[in-house]
């Protein structure tokens, strides 16, 4: 059984998903960026896979691509990364990727070097799901989730179709526009989770602006089997490029306060 779909099995509390781009600020610090993470208590690890055009990001992970691409993190660099973590944790892994990196791999070549470094599910945050027969071949024969993205404009008819194509989680995008730390919780992500909970079972994650514990709270209030969180903790990064025991500890600290506010929730 896939990583992911045995932890949404095993925990009735929701999830807490952590993103990093892997190879910030460079391959070797990431890798003690995700053991943090997942020290500090992520229940799912995000792995963005660092690319020059990253669209769906905002300005804090696109200085994070960056800040990789620059430290020579391939797509090879990547995939040792998820072993690296994968030596000493059984940590579910989501590696976020765009199609082009992709297909210039090759889909099968791709799908197999992810399921050999431990990858559980990959999310394409720019394939629309009309053209994602071959991917999920690959995904399937490789034992990966491919995970879709669902937005507050997503239509009904184009929500089944996402549905039925998708395992692990379903990715619900909170606001419109790119990843980045928002204020609140929009009340369109509460309608979003409502909407999409009426027409299927799959755990529902929801991601792009959720940084603080109360916006926790209140998407798992809401319904959301999980949340995600990327741009604070590439922020805390960010922070701290010149004192990494000081960004493991704004790290822990961090994770602590979120994971604490998704169990009060539940409890």
């Amino acid at each position: 059984m896939n990583r992911i779909d045995r932890w949404f099995l095993e925990h009735a509390a929701p999830a807490f998903i952590g993103f990093t781009v892997a190879g910030d600020p460079d391959p070797e610090t990431s890798v003690r960026v995700a053991n943090t993470l997942v020290d500090g208590g992520v229940d799912i690890l995000e792995l963005g896979m660092p690319f020059s055009d990253p669209v769906a990001d905002g300005p804090v992970i696109q200085r994070a691509d960056q800040r990789a691409l620059a430290a020579s993190t391939t797509p090879d660099a990547v995939f040792g990364i998820a072993r690296a973590i994968r030596s000493s944790s059984e940590v579910p892994l989501v590696l976020l990727t765009y199609f082009n990196l992709v297909l210039n791999r090759g889909i099968e070549r791709f799908y197999q070097d992810a399921r050999d470094a431990g990858i559980d599910g990959v999310l394409i945050v720019d394939m629309p799901v009309e053209e994602s027969d071959g991917v999920r071949a690959a995904a399937r024969a490789s034992g990966i989730a491919p995970i879709f993205l669902v937005a507050p404009t997503t239509s009904a008819a184009r929500q089944d179709a996402i549905i039925a194509r998708a395992s692990g989680f379903l990715y619900l995008v909170s606001v419109l526009g790119v990843t980045g730390v928002r204020d609140r919780v929009a009340e369109e992500t509460v309608s979003l989770i409502r909407r999409v909970r009426s027409r299927t079972a799959l755990p529902l994650a929801v991601g792009f602006g959720i940084s603080e514990p109360d916006h926790a709270a209140a998407c798992c209030e809401a319904g959301a089997d999980a949340v995600i969180v990327g741009s604070a903790i590439v922020d805390l990064i960010e922070r701290h490029l010149d004192d990494e025991e000081g960004m493991m500890t704004a790290l822990s600290t961090y994770i602590t306060s979120m994971r604490a506010a998704v169990e009060k929730e539940y409890r």
